[in-house]
């Protein structure tokens, strides 16, 4: 798994013009990337973001103000230069082709395709195209797990679990490894490279219960469980337990809660999609 890294500027160099943006799928994602489009990073590039409408299957009202448009309207309109994917996983590669396609930026929430495959085709498609896509991985950019990051550092890992909870596992997000590959990454980051030794799966689609078990080992052979559990009432929540060689840790380190993640990314994604904008922040992504 690579890494690449964005450099910050001391200052911000803001276009006149707006950077219109449609936002694609409104679940809670779709929901939270409008908010934060609404109310930017005070003097950063993400204020010239303009939200021009959303975009679902759905026929709904306005949401937060902003209203319904069609697919051809955001294809065709030149005033709508980005598409901010927030559909269900499965549903990935069809949007970021069509907006590529119409030479539309794109933003996505990670992963960014089911396969690997895909998503080499699709950086092809925007290079070709001479547009960005952007793969964002908020996951790893919340202040508890920044706070965690800065926790382990330095110390040697000698057995690790991490079991997340959630509501019943819903179409469309992959395989039961897939839907929770963020949390794949989230390890990955801390540990770095991880191998899989064992895993099995527990299934009653009655009851709509799902469980995931994955053993996994760093490459100094230390040992990870990683599960993966869903179920109707289930609360949505990571259950840590490291134990190091000089001290253990049970729980995401109290942090304060960081304003608007999403319109930080936003402003690293300008920073891409048009040169003039710096940014002051820098970030690591991964892919």
């Amino acid at each position: 798994m690579q890494s690449a890294q964005l450099i910050s500027s001391d200052s911000v160099s803001l276009q006149s013009d707006m950077f219109g943006s449609v936002v694609v799928g409104v679940g809670t994602a779709g929901l939270v990337r409008i908010r934060d489009m609404l109310a930017p990073l005070p003097s950063s590039a993400a204020e010239k973001l303009s939200v021009k409408g959303f975009i679902s299957r759905r026929i709904l009202e306005e949401q937060q103000g902003v209203k319904q448009i069609t697919v051809e309207d955001a294809l065709s309109r030149d005033d709508i230069k980005v598409a901010v994917v927030c559909t269900e996983n499965a549903a990935h590669e069809e949007n970021i082709r069509m907006f590529l396609e119409a030479g539309k930026h794109v933003c996505v929430e990670y992963p960014m395709a089911m396969t690997h495959k895909t998503a080499v085709d699709l950086w092809d498609l925007a290079q070709e195209k001479g547009v960005v896509l952007h793969e964002e991985h908020i996951e790893l950019l919340t202040a508890d797990f920044k706070q965690l990051k800065k926790d382990v550092a330095g110390k040697r890992l000698e057995e690790g679990f991490l079991h997340f909870t959630g509501g019943p596992l819903k179409p469309g997000f992959g395989f039961p490894a897939f839907s929770g590959i963020a949390r794949l990454t989230w390890l990955v980051d801390l540990f770095g490279e991880l191998s899989v030794t064992a895993a099995s799966m527990e299934e009653d689609k009655e009851n709509k219960y799902m469980k995931m078990t994955a053993q996994l080992i760093t490459k100094e052979q230390k040992p990870l469980t990683w599960i993966e559990e869903w179920a109707p009432g289930l609360p949505r929540a990571k259950d840590i337990n490291f134990r190091f060689d000089s001290c253990t840790i049970t729980q995401l380190p109290p942090a304060t809660r960081e304003p608007c993640t999403a319109s930080k990314n936003y402003c690293w994604y300008l920073e891409e999609a048009t040169p003039s904008i710096s940014c002051k922040y820098t970030v690591h992504t991964h892919g």
